[in-house]
């Protein structure tokens, strides 16, 4: 059965409405919560986010990204299932992996490590566009507690846990919330470059 046919009113695809054509890594990445119970991970396809991630560019190359994942049916998973919001534990369960994304913000001196949050931003996105490669959708949240997540895996106080990432294989609507159904099929939109990027002077535009 092809992911069209399992799947109630989303759509596989939701390309990215851009003013030139992207790259279809960036075009088609989107971030569904209707997730699939049935998609695993393969080994190799896991150790590939991670990688992904791994090769990030960072500041002074400190890499401050590091990560705590499980793949569904591990200890680990249910451990970082167990710090999220309760708007997100009703459909992360249905992930294929969980995945908690860590910065560290201090470095072996004792001093503030600059940029620590964005190595992981920069680091997450690398893994996200990975998953999209690998037939796969990532999710990331906010939505979890910070001081559970570091005293569920005794994370050091150098470091900062800044985001989850649900990831897997689309799946059905079915049984969903009317408001996580809705935004499922809510079409991506985002504001125009006009807003966003400037020339000569502050607000006028470029594009």
């Amino acid at each position: 059965m092809s992911a069209e046919e399992f799947t109630v009113g989303v759509p596989a695809s939701k390309p990215a409405q851009t003013s030139v054509p992207l790259h279809p890594l960036l075009a088609e990445r989107w971030s569904p919560r209707a997730l699939d119970p049935a998609v695993v991970i393969g080994d190799d396809q896991f150790t590939a986010l991670f990688e992904a991630a791994r090769w990030a560019p960072s500041w002074g190359n400190t890499q401050p990204a590091r990560y705590l994942a499980g793949r569904r049916g591990e200890e680990t998973f249910d451990r970082i299932h167990s710090t999220l919001s309760r708007g997100n534990k009703g459909w992360t369960s249905n992930a294929a992996a969980l995945v908690l994304g860590v910065a560290r913000v201090v470095d072996e001196d004792g001093e503030r490590l600059p940029y620590g949050e964005y190595g992981l931003a920069l680091a997450t996105q690398n893994l996200v566009l990975q998953a999209v490669a690998e037939g796969l959708y990532a999710h990331q949240m906010a939505g979890f507690d910070r001081d559970a997540a570091r005293a569920e895996f005794a994370i050091p106080p150098e470091f900062e846990p800044i985001i989850a990432v649900a990831i897997g294989g689309l799946g059905s609507t079915e049984g969903m919330p009317e408001r996580l159904r809705e935004k499922e099929l809510r079409p991506r939109v985002r504001k125009p470059l006009s807003d966003l990027v400037f020339t000569g002077t502050w607000g006028q535009p470029r594009f």
